[in-house]
């Protein structure tokens, strides 16, 4: 029987992000599932009609909530990129505001502010960079320098904004929420992007750890 939400996705940063948000949930709640739809990136399944019916962007992860037909989606509400597809399942499935902020509150708007930070600079960026290291037809040292400079200088960024804290975003030394799913994935990857350790970021190394050791989280990055 098919579960209420399906998530297309592979295994990359934001497919992971997806997938880690799912999990969560479904600890906190119980009552939240998914269906996984593994996409092929190398045969540019996403590409193909149907994908770009969910998403015109042709790109994973998309959610389809079968739940919420529509007269356009009858088969679910499709949502693409993965950060909006982070806050569409906090506003319609977390309903106490467990990974979340009050609507309106300081907290909501500096739990944007991180979403929009790593959205626009360490998701890109590093992209960038894992691309001239790893996948580029030719050596272009400009480019592995360029982007290798600008995801430590990110993962600076990164690191005060953890000082003194254990979360990005909440009262006290925070809590877990959109602010840190949204971009954990991608620090993970540290390695991919040219920096081997985390020991000059120590605020960052720790949170990472943190978030790793949580079970949800593991599951999460084990899909698809």
């Amino acid at each position: 029987m098919s579960k209420p939400l399906v998530l297309y996705t592979a295994a990359t940063p934001n497919g992971h992000k997806v997938s880690i948000m799912l999990e969560e949930l479904k600890a906190a709640y119980g009552d939240i599932d998914y269906d996984v739809e593994k996409i092929n990136l190398t045969t540019n399944v996403q590409k193909e009609p149907w994908f770009i019916a969910m998403n015109p962007n042709g790109r994973i992860p998309v959610l389809v909530d079968r739940s919420n037909p529509t007269a356009a989606q009858p088969n679910g509400f499709p949502v693409f990129e993965s950060a909006a597809i982070l806050l569409y399942l906090v506003q319609k499935y977390d309903k106490e505001g467990k990974f979340k902020f009050e609507s309106g509150s300081d907290e909501e708007s500096q739990m944007l502010q991180w979403i929009f930070f790593a959205h626009g600079g360490v998701g890109p960026m590093q992209g960038q960079s894992h691309h001239f290291r790893h996948y580029a037809p030719e050596d272009v040292p400009y480019g592995k320098k360029r982007y290798g400079d600008e995801v430590v200088r990110l993962y600076g960024v990164l690191d005060i904004g953890l000082r003194g804290r254990d979360y990005l975003v909440g009262p006290g030394t925070g809590k877990l929420s959109v602010a840190d799913v949204n971009v954990m994935p991608w620090v993970r990857y540290h390695k991919h992007a040219g920096v081997e350790t985390l020991d000059t970021f120590p605020n960052l190394k720790a949170w990472l750890d943190r978030l790793l050791e949580r079970e949800a989280v593991k599951v999460g990055i084990a899909v698809p």
